[in-house]
């Protein structure tokens, strides 16, 4: 395993003789893995562009997310910067450990989902370039090895691909069943999840898991919203939910900061960011003659 990181800070030495000159660029498509660009991209494709892919996407996410926590935790394998002090020069904050990157783990199951779903040249190329560059900013930035990537594309590829096996046959399955069933699902998953592995990531997934998944279902069952329209209403739309949506998030953890138990605040104020997002949006939208 040495012999292994002390080709990949080599390889992190080579990349970075670019600096500075291509930080910004590989900063730019790093933000396109962290949590607050998702919270941008997941609505915007369930409130604006597509109701079911994003329903389907967010589930894809979240579980991308969880399964890489896990992951992380079982290898407990160092970042650069903790593996060789000073050696490579850190230009990105990152915590954790590194093996698999879960950047470039959900790059993948995010942008090659959209692009089977649209089958269209353009999203397909669109989703090569971040599932390239995207990754290839975690090793320039310094914040993981070539193998931490590697196994990100790894795990990332055969999750997407079971998604797209097993997810429509999931789907038809739920549609036939009652609205009690449809809760349970949305409800007992999610708290297995957490149960499972109860640390902060798995309570975060876990719990804007539950919230959205609670929305989706009641959401289908009383507000019935269609995320078409004209394009202002979709900007008007977009543009009010996330000012929602970004209080929630933000507002709760800063109410929150300091009380215990952290892990219950901390699933409180998912579940709620979820449940805005699956269905106080829409009922918003809907009440307001948004959609």
């Amino acid at each position: 395993m040495d012999g292994l990181m002390e080709w990949g800070l080599r390889v992190i030495v080579w990349f970075q003789q670019f600096s500075p000159a291509l930080d910004w660029p590989f900063r730019a498509f790093t933000f396109m893995g962290e949590e607050e660009f998702f919270l941008l991209l997941l609505p915007l494709v369930y409130w604006c562009l597509d109701r079911r892919t994003g329903a389907r996407l967010t589930v894809a996410f979240l579980l991308c997310a969880y399964t890489n926590a896990v992951a992380k935790t079982l290898a407990a394998l160092p970042r650069p910067p903790e593996y060789a002090p000073g050696r490579v020069k850190v230009l990105w904050d990152a915590t954790g450990y590194g093996f698999p990157s879960g950047h470039t783990q959900s790059a993948v199951v995010v942008w090659g989902y959209l692009a089977a779903q649209a089958r269209r040249r353009w999203v397909w190329i669109l989703a090569a370039v971040m599932m390239l560059f995207i990754p290839l900013s975690r090793i320039y930035l310094g914040v993981h090895f070539p193998h931490d990537v590697l196994g990100g594309y790894v795990i990332g590829a055969v999750l997407l691909l079971l998604y797209l096996w097993l997810e429509p046959g999931v789907e038809r399955w739920l549609e036939e069943k009652g609205l009690a069933w449809q809760l349970g699902v949305a409800v007992v998953v999610p708290l297995l999840l957490m149960l499972l592995f109860l640390t902060e990531d798995g309570v975060t997934e876990g719990a804007t898991l539950m919230g959205m998944g609670v929305g989706f279902v009641l959401e289908r069952r009383w507000v019935r919203f269609d995320s078409g329209g004209p394009a202002w209403k979709r900007v008007v739309r977009f543009l009010l939910g996330v000012v929602v949506l970004v209080a929630l998030w933000l507002g709760l953890r800063i109410a929150f900061s300091g009380l215990e138990p952290a892990l219950l605040f901390r699933f409180v104020r998912y579940g709620l960011v979820g449940l805005w997002g699956g269905l106080g949006a829409p009922w918003a939208f809907r009440r307001l003659g948004l959609a």
